[in-house]
Parts: C-alpha cells; structure tokens; sequence
C-alpha cells in the first residue's frame, strides 16, 4: 500500500490524500485553503463570496490556475509524477467543509474515470457549487448513506468501502474506511466525538471497534487540536451557551443579530429554535447560508418552512431600509462571523447597506476566530467599530468542531492501527499527536509518520 500525503500536511487546509495498491488508487478529500482564497481576494482577482453588482449580473468566477498559482487548490500533479493519475478509481468526500470539499469541482476534471462519492449533503452542497461555478465534471456522482458499504471494481480487484458515520461542525459527516488486500486504511478527518448530538446519531463505535478488530493497517487522523486535553464539549453545551447568550438580551426594540458558519446545520436549528421564542421574524442574510440551508433543505435534513432567505443584493438592500424602520420586528442571522470582506457583517460595518448599527444593538459571535493574522486582524477591528458605536457584542459563543487529545486516543483505542499519520495541519500540529501515539507504545519513524505536502510512503 502506497500513500501519498497531496495536501493539508504543510498547512491547516486543502486537505487530500491518495492511497494506491495494486493498479488502483483512491482519492480522499480535496480542499480549498481558505487563506489562499483571501489572498485572491486582496489581489482583486477573484472573490469568495459571489458579488451581484446589478440585478441579473453574472457572478466572477475561480480560475483554476490562479487557484494552484496562490496555492489555494492541492497540488495534485503530483499524482502525475507518480503515474498515479490514469488509475484514479473513486473520490471519496469525507463531509462537506470547503477545506476539505471545495477543490473537488477544480481538479475532478483530471480523473473522469473516477466516480465520486459522498453523502447526502455533502454531494447537494458539490452539486451547487458546481452549478453556481458553472463548471461541467464527466465524473459519476453517486450519494450514499451514513453506516453504509460499497464495494468498487478497480483493474486489480474489488474493494469495499465503508462510510462510517461521525459527528463533526456540519452534518452527513463520515470516515471513510478502504478495505484492500494489504489491509484497512482508515480516514479520519475531521475528528470530533458528541455522544449527545443535538441532530443526528452519536458516532459509530460500534463499527469503529469492528474494524480495529479485523485489522487496520493505517488510520490517517485529524491532529489539529492534538496538542488540547480538555474535550471542547458537545453541540448541547453550545446550545446552552446560546440560551445564556439570548437571555441577556432585553431591549424589544434593539436590532438582534447573530452569526456563525454557514456551513453548521446542527448549530443553525438550533439558533432558530431559539430565535422563534423571541416572537421576531427571522431572516437569513448571506449568499453562503443560503446555499448551505437550501442544500440541507433539499436532502430533509432541514425542518423549518419559514424562515426568510435573502442572498441577493437587491433582496437584502431592499430588507434593510425596512429593518432600519422597524428594529425591533425581526431576528437577523447573517454572514460576517470572521470578518470577511464583503459578508453582510463587514457591508453593514462599512456603510455600504442601508442600515447602520446603533448603541444598545445586539450582535452574538456563535463562533471563534479562524486563527489565521488576516482574520484576527480584521475582527479587531471591526469588533472596535461597533464597541464604539455602543453594539452589545458577546464573543465565542461557540464550542469548536475538532477533538481534542482524548478524542484520538479514544480513536486509536478502538481502531488499533498498525501505522498512524498525523493529518490536517503543519508539524506545529501534527507532533502532538505523533507524541500521543508515542504514549501508546507506537515508535515514531517506524509505526508513526509525520508527512509533508506531495511526499509519498510505503508500508
């Protein structure tokens, strides 16, 4: 069995990983590295989020070699120095994050052959994307179920695939896991146990333990919090936090606005569950959310009929002359959470919307900063702006969807992997959890292998 480590080895994102035996190889994940994109977005050549200067204008688009130039794509040419590429048999999608979905619809292109599989809301949200790029992929498509297998034909044999349910910051998440002649690999990105999930199932342990006693070879693990050993909490505790959040808000005729990942489901159900108690109208401001909710909407794993969803300009424009009137009336969840250019956030804190934030207004940050210097930057200060307007401000309402170290060695309890590679992040995350598998008895170098981008290993 060959493994080459593509990206997300030398940098939190752009997460991808090839694994050959025999004739046949089998891709996992392709990311987008988010700081790449504002690097784009800086030099003015493309935009994250979609602008609509007029009505019916047509949205700028990614080019994919400014995408590898700015280094925001996985450098898969790689697998063509490898020879790798013509035997590409399947694409398999863990969950729905853009650093580890949002490269699919720039580099599939270059593996017709291979079919791509996902669940269900990941292959909604692929779909969209496509579509909204306008991008055409040869690819077959096929969408499975969580706790399902799926057994592939390649030139050297068949292979079953399970697609192990997991828990995580969006929904439909799975691990992988490649059942081949040489063993089990095991992808485990993104990394995060809630047994007491707000939507969904807990993980399967059960098929976790299966497995480790079978037999797995190697089990590629999420390291980014591997130097943490308090548990972030459940999605529960962010409910609670967020229940503390909107207690403190009193004045009936104050704007209330909150925030977060577009992409969280789980924690946007529960932000309106809340937000109905409120007796306010509730609109969903962002071209981002939108997607994501309509994806979710469209696979059932979206409840509520009524809530507004505004992604166009002249939707939102036309919302805020009315929300400027009447303050009170409505509960606005928004993009904006980091700061990014151009979010709904950042529009209204620049005055280019026709609303402007006032002292005793309510704004709730249901997630942490991106720990990367443009967006800390840029929430400094937007965060100064509006304290100095007198805007209610609460911060890090939010618990974190990645494990922390009890997490992996509860992982590595159950798989018991002959080989583990620290995955999703630069040595400065990676060496914890080579040293926690040290702790284990595993012997780094020989059991445990620190990888870079574009390296290749054989075991």
């Amino acid at each position: 069995m060959e493994i080459c480590t593509v990206g997300g080895f030398n940098e939190v994102g752009k997460n991808m990983v090839a694994v050959k035996t025999g004739e046949d190889v089998f891709i996992f994940d392709a990311g987008l590295y988010i700081p790449g994109i504002v690097e784009l977005q800086e030099e003015n050549l493309v935009e994250y989020a979609h602008r609509f200067q007029k009505r019916g204008a047509k949205p700028q688009q990614y080019s994919e070699k400014k995408l590898r130039d700015f280094g925001a794509i996985p450098d898969d040419t790689v697998l063509d120095e490898l020879g790798w590429s013509k035997k590409v048999v399947a694409i398999f999608i863990s969950h729905a994050h853009l650093d580890h979905l949002g490269g699919i619809s720039y580099i599939a292109h270059r593996y017709p052959q291979a079919t791509i599989y996902g669940t269900a809301f990941t292959i909604k949200l692929l779909e969209t994307i496509i579509e909204d790029e306008k991008i055409k992929l040869k690819n077959k498509i096929k969408v499975v179920e969580a706790n399902s297998t799926h057994t592939i034909i390649g030139k050297s044999g068949s292979y079953n695939v399970d697609f192990i349910h997991t828990t995580h910051s969006t929904i439909h998440c799975v691990f992988p896991a490649l059942h081949t002649k040489e063993g089990i690999f095991f992808y485990a990105l993104d990394l995060k146990f809630d047994n007491f999930p707000t939507f969904g199932a807990p993980p399967n342990y059960a098929k976790m333990r299966e497995l480790g006693r079978k037999g797995v070879k190697i089990a590629l693990i999420d390291a980014l919090y591997s130097g943490t050993e308090a548990k972030p909490g459940g999605e529960r505790v962010a409910q609670h936090l967020m229940e503390e959040a909107f207690s403190k808000v009193h004045e009936k005729n104050s704007a209330f606005f909150v925030t977060t990942f577009s992409s969280h489901i789980e924690r946007l159900m529960n932000i309106v569950k809340l937000a109905k108690k409120t007796k306010r109208e509730i609109v969903f401001l962002g071209r981002s959310l939108a997607k994501n909710v309509e994806a979710a909407s469209k696979v059932n794993a979206w409840p509520f009929k009524d809530i507004k969803l505004l992604k166009y300009a002249r939707q939102r424009e036309s919302f805020f002359k009315t929300l400027e009137k009447n303050r009170g009336r409505y509960f606005i969840v928004c993009t904006g959470h980091q700061a990014e250019e151009n979010s709904v956030l950042d529009r209204i804190v620049k005055g280019s919307l026709p609303f402007k934030f006032r002292a005793g207004d309510n704004l709730i940050f249901s997630s942490s900063v991106i720990p990367v210097p443009i967006n800390i930057v840029a929430r400094e200060k937007m965060d100064s702006k509006l304290r100095k307007i007198g805007v209610k401000i609460q911060t890090n309402v939010h618990v974190h969807g990645h494990g922390s170290r009890e997490d992996m060695r509860e992982l590595i309890a159950m798989v018991k992997p002959k080989h583990i590679i620290p995955a999703h992040g630069s040595l400065q995350q990676t060496t914890p959890l080579a040293e926690l598998a040290g702790e284990l008895g595993y012997k780094v170098g020989r059991e445990v292998h620190i990888m870079q981008d574009g390296q290749k290993l054989r075991l």
